[in-house]
């Protein structure tokens, strides 16, 4: 099959690529540069500019494109870019599939659970409405941008990703040095829900999606069990074999990380139903087992 593939530098993106080709298939990365290669699709999402003819003969389209949302201040101009990233990136890419003789059969478009906004400890599933709050407010527009490519009848999947646990990038490559050296504990006062999915189910998942013809719309990708931050913090200590007894306070937390120190605070208790109600197989669906398969 041949696939493109938005976002192939970053975790998520790059892990795709390789399972893709592993297996055999012919994967176009677009990129926002002049192509190196043949592989290769120049775009700019910013500027909804689109090399439309490199996609011809793509039968998938997966679009993981986005300014990072962790690492980063939150400043006024910083939300502008994860904001413009996904929702101006969005909007040229469908436009672009549109505009083909013959359109890909699916579009997997990146989104994030962030959609829900803070849940608390309230079970929501892809049924919940939108949460308030900057986050929830850039994954509606972010999901509404596709809307040409389902109005052309390209099965649209919106792929709501939870924590993605690896060791290569995210959360986990700085947690899991700091656990080792027994400066790992608890964030804020750790009752906040935390769904995550490990890397392997992550691109399992985003490929079941592109090969299940009867799914479409919002799927959450995380693990069938979320757990709390502080539950999450004990399972690593007991993985690690290190002791976590550093709390940071939720004060630290905002002189450190600004307006996005409330996202990390905040929570969502996720439950995966659709891949679970389309047979998807986790294969590491507990924080215990996800940590063992990234370490």
């Amino acid at each position: 099959m041949k696939i493109a593939v938005t976002g192939s530098t970053g975790l998520i993106g790059a892990a795709l690529v390789r399972s893709l080709r592993a297996d055999g298939h012919e994967v176009l990365r677009l990129v926002r540069r002049t192509p190196d290669g043949p592989d290769e699709v120049e775009w700019d999402p910013v500027r909804q500019y689109v090399d439309a003819a490199g996609l011809a003969g793509c039968e998938a389209v997966v679009h993981l494109a986005g300014a990072a949302v962790a690492g980063r201040r939150w400043t006024a101009a910083y939300r502008k870019e994860i904001r413009d990233s996904r929702v101006l990136g969005t909007a040229a890419l469908a436009e672009a599939l549109t505009s083909l003789d013959t359109p890909p059969k699916v579009l997997v478009s990146g989104s994030a659970i962030g959609y829900y906004g803070d849940t608390g400890d309230r079970w929501v599933d892809e049924s919940a409405p939108p949460g308030d709050g900057f986050l929830p407010s850039v994954c509606v527009a972010w999901e509404e941008a596709a809307a040409p490519a389902e109005e052309a009848g390209i099965r649209t999947v919106f792929a709501r990703t939870g924590l993605v646990m690896a060791r290569e990038g995210g959360a986990w490559a700085k947690l899991i040095p700091l656990f080792r050296a027994g400066l790992g504990g608890r964030l804020g006062d750790g009752r906040q829900y935390m769904s995550f999915i490990a890397l392997h189910d992550e691109v399992a998942a985003l490929r079941f999606l592109i090969d299940t013809e009867s799914v479409s719309g919002p799927v959450n990708l995380t693990a069938p069990s979320p757990v709390t931050n502080r539950e999450m913090t004990a399972a690593m200590s007991r993985v690690l074999g290190r002791p976590a007894l550093l709390p940071v306070p939720a004060p630290a937390l905002r002189v450190a990380l600004g307006g996005a120190a409330d996202e990390v605070l905040a929570g969502q208790r996720v439950r995966p139903a659709r891949l679970l109600e389309a047979g998807f197989p986790f294969a590491f669906p507990t924080p215990a087992t996800a940590l063992r398969s990234i370490l």
